[in-house]
């Protein structure tokens, strides 16, 4: 791992969280993600079960958390799993991890190999009543692609169908949900390096430079801060093509006049960042480039005062959507007969801004949270209204991520240029 050693604590605490949720006499079994292949022998790079990393911090193949508060040997209520060292292995593939550096990272002192594991936890199982098994529930999920854990929990039910099974997803979504401010620590290292690397590009940007030229610069930021690398693939869109939301292209030039839309963020500690800022090309927004820009600014800064705790997401949307309208008529955008004529399914705005306004931060950019219960303190989210207008090839959007508080939020990314000002002066 290129970043620097966290917390232990940090996992100490959400196995602490976990095991405070699960009924008597039940054990919690979490597999790693698979090593996936890309074509030849080569695999994409490893990415760690999100679920499993929360619990432990590691991010190592073939690895395995169990989760047993009940077993009455002490030593077996938590355990970690990993590929036992292989010295051939590692002349190929690099260093795994020994016991004593697992334990550092997880904070757990039970360490067992995985080439040993099946009899051992065939024991622990027959002491419990119930087991808990994970899959992927993140409501974004676009496809069911048979996983690991998918297939663990087939291979599970046919060896022990007369125990009692249970969902750890439902209760990760409620805790991953809700950060701890240990988690927070880490998450604003991630918000600064991303913090860095818009001040770098913000003084590299100028006409007829490439948009992955600037992705470059952007990557350069990352790596060079011991960041992971991106915690998604960066959105450099200039122009028109600003208007295409998960434009990852990066391929056409930047030129004088337009607006570039930049939506990148860092991923460090397994935790990640995503800031999303429009800066004109130029270093010069034109009137009209400033007016939208600070209609998109109000919209922003509207959204981010009203998540508090209580709220919902859906009552945030529909709250957002109604200052949508009247900013939009201000700047020429709509009529007050296009909002008289609106249908509910289809409100007027929605021309201009057609996605939602936040999503859950944390392990993962989409991270798991509700969408219909109320909103709780503790929870991280991004505040991203946009702008788009087809008929002037323009697109803006504005994105910091918040974290809600007692009775309000705070602002992560408060410290990150925003404004046209501060913006045109450090590109000047």
């Amino acid at each position: 791992m290129k970043y620097l050693p966290l917390n232990a604590e940090i996992f100490n605490k959400n196995r602490e969280r976990f095991s405070k949720e699960l009924l008597p006499a039940s054990i919690a079994i979490f597999v790693s993600n698979d090593e996936v292949p890309t074509n030849g022998d080569a695999t994409y790079p490893f990415k760690q079960n999100s679920d499993l990393f929360w619990l432990s911090g590691i991010v190592q193949e073939d690895s395995m958390v169990i989760i047993f508060p009940d077993h009455p040997d002490p030593k077996y209520r938590e355990v970690l799993v990993l590929t036992r060292p292989n010295e051939l292995k590692e002349k190929w593939d690099g260093k795994r991890l020994r016991a004593d550096e697992a334990r550092k990272i997880s904070g757990i002192k039970t360490i067992v190999w995985v080439d040993s594991i099946k009899a051992l936890l065939q024991q622990w199982i027959h002491l419990a009543d119930n087991i808990y098994l994970d899959s992927n529930e993140n409501d974004r999920k676009a496809n069911f692609f048979p996983t690991h854990e998918y297939r663990f929990i087939d291979e599970m039910k046919k060896s022990y169908p007369l125990h009692h099974y249970h969902r750890s997803a439902k209760i990760m979504k409620s805790l991953r949900a809700v950060k701890t401010a240990l988690e927070i620590e880490v998450m604003q290292q991630a918000i600064n390096i991303t913090h860095n690397g818009f001040l770098r590009v913000l003084k590299f940007i100028r006409p007829g430079v490439m948009e992955y030229e600037i992705e470059a610069e952007v990557l350069h930021s990352f790596l060079s801060q011991r960041a992971t690398g991106p915690a998604y693939s960066s959105i450099i869109a200039s122009g028109d093509r600003a208007r295409t939301l998960h434009y990852i292209s990066n391929n056409e030039q930047c030129l004088d006049g337009e607006m570039i839309l930049m939506d990148f963020g860092a991923e460090y500690g397994g935790y990640c960042a995503d800031l999303t800022r429009t800066v004109p090309v130029n270093g010069k927004f034109t009137r009209r480039q400033k007016q939208v820009y600070n209609a998109c600014l109000h919209l922003h800064n509207y959204a981010k005062s009203l998540l508090k705790p209580g709220i919902t997401i859906i009552d945030y949307h529909q709250k957002v959507g109604e200052e949508a309208s009247q900013v939009f008529l201000k700047i020429g955008l709509l009529k007050k007969t296009d909002i008289k004529n609106e249908s509910p399914e289809q409100p007027a705005y929605s021309k201009y801004l057609y996605h939602g306004i936040s999503h859950h931060l944390g392990i993962d950019v989409h991270d798991l949270g509700p969408r219909t219960e109320p909103l709780k303190q503790g929870m991280v989210l991004t505040v991203e209204p946009g702008i788009y207008i087809e008929e002037e090839k323009m697109g803006v959007r504005i994105e910091n991520n918040v974290w809600i508080t007692r009775n309000g939020n705070k602002d992560l990314m408060e410290k990150i240029p925003i404004t046209v000002e501060d913006i045109e002066a450090i590109m000047k």
